[in-house]
């Protein structure tokens, strides 16, 4: 567990083989609960590289001083991503906060 937010990664190594890969993480809140999207891929055992990428949204809690998973949610593939891209668009359209 990590004592600083830029220190919380989803990176996982088992036996000095890398299975989890964190490409890119944007925090998206800082405090007693942060939420942070990360990038990543994961290792396929099948075929021993590494699969396409995925997205993962973690929220954390600090308790104790170190921040401790609460929950999260996968993003499974880049069509997911996109449809969660367009719904959110059009909602902050349709509410007229859509960006410039």
């Amino acid at each position: 567990m990590a004592e600083k937010i830029e220190d919380i990664t989803i990176s996982y190594e088992e036996d000095g083989q890398v299975l989890v890969q964190e490409l890119d993480k944007e925090i998206l809140t800082k405090g007693a609960w942060t939420t942070i999207l990360f990038r990543y891929r994961q290792l396929d055992p099948k075929t021993n590289d590494f699969g396409p990428e995925k997205y993962m949204i973690r929220r954390y809690r600090k308790i104790g001083g170190q921040f401790r998973p609460q929950t999260k949610f996968n993003i499974s593939n880049q069509k997911q991503a996109r449809q969660i891209i367009d719904i959110l668009s059009k909602w902050l359209e349709e509410s007229g906060d859509a960006p410039q």
